[in-house]
Order: C-alpha cells, then sequence, then structure tokens
C-alpha cells in the first residue's frame, strides 16, 4: 500500500464517526476524491457522492459506510458520571475499561468506561455478564454542574484505540467496520483515474449503516444505479474456537470475499469472479441465503431493482475497539472493483 493512501487510511478509522454524527470523516472523503471525480456532492442525510464520468453506461454504484458503532450521552448524575446509550452493536463485555472520546461542541472530551473493581464483587457479581446499564463514563468530572460545562446530552462519542501495524501486512484498529469500505471506495476512484472507461462511476461513502442502512436506502435512490456493489467487512473465521460449518472458512490475507446468494445478482457476481481470475486477484467465494445485513440490502430493492454484489474484507474481532485485517486484501479489493468496472460495456444485461 502506498504511503499516502496507507496515510488516509489512518486518518480516517481514527476520526471519530459513530452512526448519525459522520460530518468529520466525510469531510476527509470529500477532500480526498475531489481530484478524481467530475462532480463531488453531499445529501441532506450526510452521504458523499463522488461520480466519474457521469454520462456513462451502466450507471455503478460503489457503497462503503464510514460509520462506527459508539454511544450517545443519556443522562449525566449529580456526581458527574455519564450514562450512555449504544449507537449499534456494542458488546458490553468489550466496552468495559476502554477509553473513550466524545465530540463535544467543545471538541472532543476523554474519558473511560467505569464498572465496579473485581476487588469489590461479590460472588454473585462475578457470575453476572455486564449490561450496558451497568456501564457508566467518567470524564474526570467532580459534579453535574462540572460535567455540564463540557458535556450535552445527546452528544455522541466512540471507544478509542489508535491504528497500529502487526507483522505480515496486517493492521488492527477500531472502525475497520467500515471505514475500511469506505476507504475501498474512495481507493477504487483513485485507481480509476485517468482510466477511460464507459461506465458512469458513483462512490457514495454512505452513513448510519450500523443503525439500519439508512443512508444506503436513500443513496441508492438517488443514485439511479443500474448496479451496485456493497464493500462491507465479514467474520474472518481462521482463529481458534470458531465453527467453520456455521461459519464458513474465511482466511485473512487471502482475498476479498465475493459473496453469492438471493442477495446477489448471478451477472454481477460472475463478472467479479472473472475479473478477479483476469487480474490474479486472490479471492474468497462466500455465501448468503437471505438479506445480507450490508448495504447491499437496500440497494439490491431500490427503485425498480439494482443488479447487486458484496465484496466483503475477512475481519477478525468484528465490532471491537480492535478489529484486525490484512492491508493486503484492502489493496486487492480496490484492484477487482476497479477492474468490475472497466469491464462493464454499455450494453451490459443483468436480467437473471
Amino acid at each position: 500500500m502506498n504511503a499516502d493512501s496507507k496515510d488516509f487510511l489512518k486518518r480516517l478509522v481514527e476520526t471519530p464517526s459513530p452512526s448519525g454524527y459522520e460530518h468529520d470523516v466525510q469531510k476527509l472523503v470529500r477532500e480526498r476524491i475531489r481530484p478524481w471525480c467530475d462532480s463531488v456532492r453531499t445529501d441532506v442525510m450526510g452521504n458523499v457522492f463522488g461520480v466519474r464520468n457521469p454520462e456513462g453506461k451502466p450507471r455503478v454504484m460503489l457503497a462503503g459506510h464510514c460509520d462506527q458503532i459508539g454511544f450517545i450521552v443519556q443522562y449525566i448524575t449529580d456526581e458527574g458520571f455519564l450514562h450512555l446509550e449504544p449507537i449499534g452493536g456494542v458488546d458490553p463485555v468489550v466496552a468495559t475499561s476502554q477509553r473513550v472520546s466524545i465530540m463535544a461542541r467543545c471538541g472532543l472530551v476523554p474519558g473511560v468506561i467505569g464498572r465496579k473493581a473485581i476487588h469489590l464483587m461479590d460472588d454473585e457479581d462475578k457470575k453476572k455478564v455486564p449490561k450496558i446499564d451497568d456501564l457508566y463514563i467518567d470524564i474526570g468530572a467532580k459534579s453535574k454542574q462540572d460535567a455540564l460545562k463540557v458535556i450535552s446530552i445527546g452528544d455522541a462519542g466512540i471507544f478509542v484505540q489508535p491504528y497500529l501495524e502487526l507483522a505480515n501486512q496486517r493492521a488492527v484498529s477500531m472502525a475497520f467496520d467500515n471505514k475500511m469500505g469506505t476507504w475501498i471506495v474512495t481507493e477504487t476512484l483513485r485507481l480509476l483515474h485517468r482510466r477511460q472507461f464507459g461506465a458512469c462511476v458513483i462512490g457514495v461513502s454512505t452513513v448510519q449503516e450500523e443503525i439500519g442502512l439508512r443512508g444506503a436506502t436513500a443513496s441508492a435512490f438517488a443514485s439511479e444505479a443500474d448496479v451496485g456493489i456493497a464493500l462491507d467487512v465479514a467474520h474472518g473465521t481462521d482463529t481458534p474456537g470458531v465453527e467453520k460449518k456455521r461459519a464458513g472458512d474465511f482466511h485473512i490475507g487471502k482475498g476479498p470475499m465475493i459473496f453469492r446468494g438471493a442477495n446477489i445478482n448471478p451477472h454481477v457476481f460472475d463478472l467479479l469472479l472473472s475479473a478477479a481470475k483476469e487480474k490474479k486477484i486472490p479471492y474468497q467465494v462466500a455465501s448468503a441465503a437471505r438479506g445480507t445485513g450490508t448495504d447491499a440490502n437496500p440497494m439490491q430493492l431500490s427503485r425498480g431493482g439494482m443488479a447487486t454484489g458484496l465484496l466483503s474484507v475477512p475481519l477478525r474481532y468484528m465490532h471491537t475497539p480492535n478489529e484486525l485485517l490484512s492491508l493486503e486484501d484492502l489493496e486487492n479489493t480496490a484492484r477487482l472493483l476497479a477492474a468490475f468496472c472497466t469491464n462493464l460495456n454499455k450494453d451490459q444485461d443483468f436480467t437473471p
């Protein structure tokens, strides 16, 4: 991965963007893609669209969501502790004792998730799995009035862990789910820059996926696309304790996962597979018997229907502050997506 693209990935994952509060990340996205697009715009929900070759055929939508799981401040105690409501699928076990960053009007406010120390627990307490109601945020405030000097009800925040590179081109970070999808969209637009191709490519950094695929629903309708590819993470199952007969066999570093199933147009799947083979890009085939729980769901159902595909990057430790993936998988997914877009012809028929 070139240094500039890696630096953008790091800035992307380290900039807070819990669902509904994606504006800071979307500023980065707009700045990144502007040199490579004919037009860049943001809709009223916060989805960012970058368009190449606007008069081209077919119209192709590439969607990666930029929001991450987090929390919202719901209540402040008289002692100045903050009680929270989760944004997206937050695991209270994982959240315990994590450092946090709250997006207040005065800037980012640091804090830590508190819970009774194990020394003070009785035997029954130790057996219990913590619930989100058992947790609170300590920002160091002395009282409610002190906390209210910097925090307001409705401020949102995230669990903080910095980007870190490991061995074998693997990296750990909060929010690879799914800022890596947004990164792939931007990287694809970079790879397509100055290339000649017939399709209209609409790269979208979508919002509010973690709370119901909301941004993709609006942006798919607005795009009027004929074909769409969603980018997301999927479970890397090459770790201890995973039952592969239920979860499949998917490895970090062995390439993007190309999905088949009810949510996927069969011609789109075949075209992605052909592009991977043509460019000698490693890939893994995955199945989905029903809706995939990704932006591909509303894309497929938009307007009169969109021919939809799904590319996923294997990820370990999903919905934790320390998600792990392969940087090679990210690059290969962007290469595959660029090849798919350039291979399309204006008369492409996606009818099954």
